[in-house]
């Protein structure tokens, strides 16, 4: 004996792998930009009423490095490390930028500006050894000095 069985209608589709949209998360960023002490006494350290300029890119437009969150760069401060060592190029960041060859390297009493996966942003001085906090910067100039675009 055999029993009928009603099977449903299947409609069947070609999904181009294009059209698709990954599952995958975006991985978690962390961006820097380094400001440039243009101070005389930039090298003591950084001061509330320092000038600071925006290390700019080739084109014009402020530089900003780009470091993905991973084992290495859990922090807005290991964003900065990573930040000081492309200044001093000692690496790249994570999409390719080498640091700029007619601007100094980052230096103490540099600021580095960090904005976190989070959307925090935190503004840290670079000292001899690691960073403090400091307030957001509000005297802001163009990137003309000498001491700052003059490589030794």
């Amino acid at each position: 004996m055999t029993t009928a069985v009603t099977r449903p209608r299947t409609v069947t589709a070609r999904i181009d792998a294009a059209d698709t949209v990954s599952s995958a998360p975006a991985p978690a960023v962390y961006t820097a930009t380094v400001y440039m002490n243009t101070h005389h006494d930039n090298f003591d350290g950084y001061e509330t009423h320092h000038p600071l300029a925006a290390a700019l890119r080739p084109d014009g437009s402020a530089l900003q490095l780009v470091f993905h969150a991973s084992d290495r760069i859990r922090s807005h401060e290991d964003a900065a490390d990573a930040a000081f060592e492309v200044g001093n190029d000692q690496r790249e960041d994570d999409d390719g930028q080498t640091w700029p060859a007619d601007i100094r390297s980052v230096s103490v009493g540099d600021v580095i500006k960090v904005t976190g996966p989070d959307a925090r942003t935190v503004h840290l001085s670079v000292d001899s050894y690691g960073f403090s906090p400091v307030p957001e910067p509000t005297t802001l100039v163009a990137l003309t000095d000498p001491r700052v675009t003059h490589r030794d």
